[in-house]
């Protein structure tokens, strides 16, 4: 199996270290963290990730803009919202977005 690689984008450093060193306990996962859009953009540019994961923090007009210039650098990539409650609930929404992925890749 690949490594799958996952963009973490926040803008509170103590989470997005959090969050990132939690991606990178799996050893099929290879999380990068960033804090700001300029980070996030140029990061998403030079590499390909699986997964792009906003945390708390990013407002809309970050959020829109985010959105529209990852997707158009990585098309394939899945974009999570994650909000926060800890280590499970992150854990599950990547394999929600994962799973959700291999279903609709085998359905086509």
């Amino acid at each position: 199996m690949a490594t799958i690689r996952i963009l973490v984008i926040g803008r509170h450093p103590d989470i997005l270290e959090t969050v990132v060193n939690l991606i990178n306990k799996n050893p099929d996962w290879s999380g990068t963290g960033v804090l700001t859009d300029q980070e996030a953009i140029t990061s998403a540019e030079k590499n390909e990730f699986n997964i792009i994961l906003l945390t708390n923090g990013i407002d809309d007009c970050s959020e829109q803009i985010l959105r529209r210039l990852l997707v158009k650098n990585n098309p394939e990539a899945i974009l999570i919202q994650h909000y926060g409650g800890g280590s499970g609930l992150l854990y599950s929404e990547i394999l929600h977005a994962l799973n959700n992925r291999k279903q609709i890749n085998t359905a086509i």
